[in-house]
């Protein structure tokens, strides 16, 4: 029987130009939803946990449409509440080779950035949960939500829930400056560190001594700051996942955690081509919370992640839409992408 997982959140409307297209160029958009938060509670409940996700979203067709896509993917929408006036929308527009992606944000007054302590009840939320995740985008998108974050770890603590935070910096809503402020004081609910090396930095002020931009990633770079990191905050795990940018089309992938004794470097992935890089880091902390939840080492658990959120990237869409079992298939070596039948 899986535990229950729950996240919490802003889910989107994502307008993205049709294959590779330029905003500039398209007379349409193809439609999804995401957000971190609720990819991680769709990876979760992949896994076969009970994954629920928490947010306010709008009564309208719309924000009806979005709990719809959830529900879909076997997430659990218990919580979710219903009222304020807009949905967060962000339009993409998919790069190439060396042309980058680029987000456009459109969420100002969303209903999730406006909501109110008032509309959960986080201690019945948290009351059997085995596990709490949120990310570093909640906070950002209002102070009234960063609110919301700080009100729901304190209930995950009372009822002793795991929690976990996945940094997320994102320098289109907050600056680093306000970042910190906010972030840092956040740390101390939390179990369980996920983030790059930019977002450490810019969440928390912790700078790896790592070239990332040329691929050069060494890790005891990293072990150095993960064991400030620790000392600091006392997390119990700190992950990270290290992207190599060859192209908008090629990166190489793997991940690195630490617990206090032993630093564990992930096997790595060369990814190539990415049909759609986004939501990679939230499939590597749905693997985590899965991993963690359920394998007997931080290796395991790694090995795991890394593996999910390397399939993430050849899937359209927010969402990763793997089995627990397609993962594993991927942890024991079968990359060769044959025909399975």
């Amino acid at each position: 029987m899986g535990k229950k997982i729950v996240t919490l959140g802003e889910i989107m409307l994502r307008l993205s130009t049709p294959g590779n297209a330029r905003f500039v160029q398209s007379n349409a958009f193809d439609v999804v939803y995401g957000g971190g938060e609720a990819n991680v509670a769709i990876s979760c409940a992949n896994y076969g946990h009970n994954a629920y996700f928490v947010t306010k979203l709008p009564q309208h067709e719309i924000g009806q449409a979005a709990i719809g896509t959830l529900r879909k993917y076997g997430v659990k929408t218990d919580y979710i509440v219903q009222g304020g006036n807009r949905i967060g929308i962000y339009y993409l527009e998919t790069g190439a080779s060396m042309r980058p992606s680029k987000v456009i944000y459109d969420r100002a007054h969303s209903a999730m950035a406006e909501a109110e302590v008032s509309d959960f009840d986080f201690d019945m939320i948290m009351q059997d949960a085995d596990w709490f995740h949120w990310s570093g985008i909640t906070p950002a998108i209002s102070d009234k939500a960063a609110e919301l974050v700080k009100i729901a770890c304190e209930a995950a603590k009372r009822y002793n829930v795991t929690v976990s935070v996945d940094l997320n910096f994102r320098k289109k809503l907050w600056t680093k400056e306000k970042a910190q402020f906010i972030m840092r004081p956040l740390m101390k609910y939390v179990d369980v560190c996920i983030g790059n090396e930019e977002d450490a930095e810019l969440c928390l002020g912790f700078k790896p001594e790592a070239d990332v931009e040329n691929g050069y990633t060494e890790a005891e770079g990293y072990k150095k700051i993960f064991k400030q990191m620790k000392d600091e905050f006392g997390f119990k795990y700190i992950a990270s996942t290290l992207r190599e940018s060859f192209s908008a089309t090629h990166n190489g992938w793997k991940a690195m955690i630490y617990d206090g004794n032993e630093f564990y470097t992930s096997k790595h992935y060369d990814i190539n081509p990415i049909i759609d890089r986004v939501g990679g880091g939230d499939s590597f902390s749905g693997g985590i919370i899965h991993g963690l939840l359920t394998k007997s080492t931080q290796k395991e658990a790694l090995e795991f992640a890394v593996a999910a959120s390397a399939l993430k990237h050849t899937i359209n869409g927010d969402f990763n839409l793997v089995s627990e079992e397609e993962v594993e298939a991927l942890v024991n070596g079968n990359a060769n992408g044959r025909v399975q039948r």
